[in-house]
């Protein structure tokens, strides 16, 4: 599962308007055990509409007006179901979807494309999401809706998918997802006809007809013969109920619950209730004969993030134990009013969703029974809840032994997970709700909650860190960075700005967005000076500039912002870091051929990492001093730098180092008319790589034949979200964790050096005999 309701499945899944199982008892009774199918959205379960399904069936094969005219149409054939809220539409797009799901080898892709609330769903996001659900590369994190929908379009083109479309707002979203492919099929759900759609005709489900209204009823009512022997009293609760799938499974959960009251009773009270539509009255017959807790708990489950309901949420927002929590949910999956969203143990606990259709009316009930203040209590209670599974979630990752197992072990049992794999099933389950809490978090309350949305975003951040690769968190970091942005803005918290930005940055350069990075960092640059305190900060924010200029290229621009927050690491006497910016600057000149410059930025590197004792660093700065000067034509200086280099090297042990400088002095030696020094130098040479010692210490000298190294230390700098927006946080300490899934995949070493597998000095550019710069392109 991915952001919102998107689904790879053939499998036919639970949908917001189609029923699902019977009756939940009054408080004070005892579930009835009724024998009939737990779902009706499909299969052996699915009553009736089979003129619709021949209607959608032949809707395949028929020649649209584009066809006629001689101009077949080049996108997919569109399918579309338009009805009213629980007349079944979504179940009969899920039953044509599980009957002709065998001519798309490619699979069924599912989305929602309205959140609970009816806002419609960003485009950007169900384009992602649908990207994420074709298991191909995951897109790149930031990119925009025109950059996504066309890469969505470019990898449907290549498959024969079935394309299921809930919910559907506008003929607008429909038609940015619409593929180039005549191989594809789209079955679209709505309310209402989409103009603007080309080559459509709606397929417009009504009521059932009567007999199979009545096949419903008795399949929801239980086990009593009432409506086997009052057949007409049956078809007289049907036209009360509208011949409505939802309001059928409703009245009949209803009567499941209350095996003698006849079916007489039944339709007067049904019959007594306000309102005109037969939905509303049959949730107002079930509504009113829940006891006062369950229908408080019915109520307060509209703020369900993305209607996703389990137990630990309805705990929280009611304040009830968990167990009796589950007992009320699986009474409301029983009545109708919730649908089952997974299979317990499959992904964690059981869950359930809210049906689309009764959203509205639950929230109607929510604002004429609830207080502004109460609400904002449960929605920060069940925000809390998150956040603490968010933290069981991450601390099943750590080594054991670790400060967060320790804590995780008075973690009340309920809320662990037995391993590892199964906390990343319940993330990949949870992840829809988990991002739209996220969301709601930081929209709702008029900034009240805005300290808690930190602390969700926070952890869930982390979570996404710890059980997803790289490339998997990247596009869901991006969003978590934005959504901290928004609420630092908000607050005006400066540092917590910077960092975001500085994040954002980190992904957008990652991609390749290197402009939109220079946005990003510059205003991060802004917002930490704005903090007059947060110098590091600052450093990062002048190192990131300089990294992306040298990544586009532009050396007079990267060694200036380079030589700023060296000034900078200078005054704040921190000489490891302007150790490590000299290196930068060294790196950059020589790129530039700016030979002269860099010789004075690599010896003052290397003079620096003397100083500082570090006897790694200090061969591998001379060594990229010799390299330098071999570049600028000093074969002579550059083979004594080269010694030098050597003999540090041997004495820091780095026996890899050592290898590449004989290679290096063996070229020398050649050029120089002594090829017997040259075979010596080799062998030995061969002699140290084939020895099996390696050496990973990192290297504060940037290696200049690798330009991906002038911005290794942006990725390493960039904190994580989690430690940007972290507030009363216990969890892990931001100095233990490692870089953020949104820092900067690919990055070198902090201080830089060859990556493992690389030697870190061969290989570099040479100077041509006519002294032109050298080549740009990577060894």
């Amino acid at each position: 599962m991915t952001d919102q309701a998107v689904q790879h499945t053939g499998e036919p899944q639970a949908s917001p308007d189609s029923p699902a199982s019977p009756a939940c008892p009054r408080e004070g009774t005892s579930p009835a055990s009724p024998a009939f199918p737990a779902s009706v959205i499909g299969g052996a379960g699915f009553v009736g509409r089979v003129r619709e399904l021949g209607q959608l069936r032949a809707d395949i094969e028929r020649a649209g007006l584009h066809t006629l005219s001689g101009r077949p149409s080049p996108h997919s054939r569109v399918l579309l179901i338009a009805g009213r809220p629980g007349s079944g539409r979504t179940a009969l797009a899920e039953e044509f979807v599980r009957r002709v799901a065998g001519r798309y080898p490619d699979g069924v892709l599912r989305a929602r494309l309205t959140d609970p609330g009816g806002t419609p769903v960003p485009t950007e996001r169900t384009a992602r999401d649908l990207l994420a659900a074709l298991g191909g590369e995951p897109a790149p994190p930031g990119a925009d809706e025109d950059e996504l929908t066309e890469v969505l379009r470019r990898e449907l083109a290549e498959r024969r998918v079935l394309l299921l479309l809930d919910d559907v707002a506008s003929a607008e979203q429909l038609l940015d997802l619409l593929p180039d492919s005549r191989e594809c099929l789209i079955v679209a759900v709505s309310s209402g006809p989409l103009t603007g759609v080309p080559d459509v005709r709606p397929c417009t489900p009504g009521g059932l007809e009567r007999a199979q209204a009545v096949a419903l009823l008795r399949g929801r009512a239980g086990a009593t013969p009432r409506i086997t022997v009052d057949p007409r009293s049956a078809e007289a609760l049907a036209q009360e109920c509208g011949d409505l799938p939802m309001a059928l499974c409703l009245a009949g959960g209803w009567l499941g619950d209350r095996p003698k009251l006849s079916l007489a009773d039944a339709i007067a009270q049904l019959a007594a209730l306000p309102g005109a539509d037969p939905l509303e009255r049959a949730f107002r017959l079930v509504n009113e004969g829940l006891g006062s807790s369950a229908r408080r708990m019915l109520r307060l489950l509209a703020l369900a993030p993305a209607g996703h309901v389990d137990a630990q949420i309805a705990s929280a927002l009611t304040g009830v134990q968990a167990s009796a929590a589950q007992a009320t949910l699986t009474g409301f999956l029983r009545l109708g009013l919730l649908h089952r969203s997974g299979q317990p143990g499959a992904s964690g606990p059981e869950s359930f969703h809210v049906p689309g259709c009764l959203d509205p009316l639950l929230r109607a009930e929510l604002a004429e029974h609830e207080r502004p203040a109460e609400v904002m209590l449960a929605r920060a209670t069940m925000l809390e809840r998150i956040v603490r599974q968010l933290r069981v979630c991450h601390a099943v990752t750590e080594p054991e032994g670790s400060e967060a197992r320790q804590r995780l072990a008075r973690v009340p049992r309920a809320l662990r997970f037995p391993d590892v794999a199964s906390a990343r099933r319940w993330l990949e389950s949870r992840r829809p709700a988990l991002l739209a809490a996220a969301r709601m978090a930081v929209a709702e309350g008029e900034g009240q909650l805005d300290t808690l949305a930190r602390r969700l975003v926070s952890c869930l951040d982390r979570a996404f860190e710890a059980h997803l690769r790289p490339e998997e968190a990247a596009p869901e970091a991006y969003r978590l960075h934005e959504l901290v942005l928004g609420v630092a803005d908000r607050l005006g918290l400066h540092r917590e700005r910077a960092t975001a930005l500085l994040a954002l940055g980190d992904l957008d350069a990652g991609t390749g967005r290197h402009q939109q990075a220079l946005t990003r960092y510059r205003s991060a640059l802004d917002a930490a000076r704005a903090t007059r305190k947060d110098g590091e900060l600052t450093n990062r924010a002048l190192e990131s500039i300089g990294g992306t200029y040298a990544e586009l290229a532009d050396w007079a621009r990267a060694a200036d912002w380079y030589g700023r927050a060296l000034s900078l690491r200078q005054a704040r006497g921190e000489r490891a870091a302007a150790a490590r910016l000299h290196s930068r600057i060294g790196a950059v000149h020589t790129w530039a051929g700016r030979y002269d410059e860099a010789l004075r930025e690599w010896r003052a590197a290397a003079a620096a990492c003397r100083r500082l004792r570090d006897v790694h660093a200090y061969a591998r700065a001379l060594s990229e001093v010799a390299r330098v000067q071999e570049q600028a034509g000093r074969e002579r200086e550059a083979r004594r730098s080269c010694r030098h280099a050597l003999e540090a090297a041997r004495r820091a042990g780095d026996e890899r180092l050592q290898a590449a400088l004989r290679l290096r002095l063996a070229e020398g030696c050649d050029r120089a008319g002594d090829p017997a020094a040259g075979r010596a130098h080799r062998a030995e040479a061969d002699r140290l790589l084939h020895s099996g010692s390696t050496d990973g210490s990192p290297a504060v000298a940037d290696t200049v034949g690798d330009r991906s190294s002038l911005n290794g230390f942006r990725g390493q700098a960039t904190k994580s979200v989690a430690e940007s927006s972290a507030v009363g946080d216990d969890a892990t300490a931001p100095e233990a964790r490692p870089a953020s899934a949104g820092s900067r995949a690919g990055a070198g070493p902090e201080c830089g050096g060859a990556a493992d597998g690389e030697l870190p000095v061969t290989g570099a550019p040479r100077v041509p005999a006519d002294g032109a710069r050298p080549s740009r392109s990577l060894p």
